[in-house]
């Protein structure tokens, strides 16, 4: 076969070649692109469900917060519930202490009756004292401190006291607490800066 002959033969090759090349780099572009589209989704799904972890994450602890408030406030119906029941004890557990007082010495050594009277109020009294404390109830009596208007009220203030001013010297009133929490303040009067204490603290008594 002559030289003319062989180049149609040789030219059809050559051209399906070219289209089988054209062919495989068509077929290597889209798997490249099948592949990065992949890889996008794959990314996006990924993100999808941090977000969702992170949604769900947040409502639990949500919900946690919300089951401990709801604790907290059960537990603090159940501790103040009584209180303005305790705030009518705590005037009867004065009163006994009033009646203990109003009673002379003399009268308790020298009278069987008052004696028995008194040893049976101071029962009382015991008693009483022993509930509050299991109610959490507990007394305030600042002598010797210092006022403390978060607990105090001032009925009065004392010159020459020898004490720091605004230190408590009388207790008129006892205070009492439920739990921590101020039921009743205590009534007190405190000692007055003298001239000579300078900066000396002053207490106002209509606080």
């Amino acid at each position: 076969m002559s030289e003319e002959q062989n180049k149609p033969a040789e030219t059809e090759m050559e051209q399906t070649d070219a289209v089988q090349d054209k062919a495989a780099q068509d077929k290597a572009a889209q798997d490249k692109a099948a592949d990065a589209g992949a890889g996008d989704r794959v990314a996006q799904l990924e993100a999808e469900v941090a977000s969702l972890k992170d949604q769900l994450l947040r409502q639990m602890a949500e919900v946690e917060n919300t089951r401990r408030r709801a604790q907290r406030d059960r537990e603090d119906a159940s501790k103040f519930a009584v209180s303005s029941f305790a705030k009518e004890l705590v005037t009867v557990a004065d009163n006994l202490r009033r009646a203990l007082e109003a009673v002379p010495a003399e009268g308790r050594e020298n009278d069987d009756v008052l004696k028995g009277l008194s040893v049976g109020v101071e029962a009382t009294e015991r008693q009483l004292i022993s509930a509050f404390e299991r109610a959490g109830i507990k007394k305030i009596d600042p002598t010797g401190e210092l006022f403390d208007p978060n607990f105090h009220q001032v009925m009065f203030e004392i010159e020459n006291t020898g004490k720091p001013a605004g230190t408590v010297v009388q207790v008129l009133q006892p205070g009492y607490t439920i739990h921590g929490r101020l039921l009743r303040e205590a009534m007190v009067g405190v000692a007055k800066a003298g001239p000579h204490e300078m900066g000396g603290q002053h207490v106002d008594t209509k606080a």
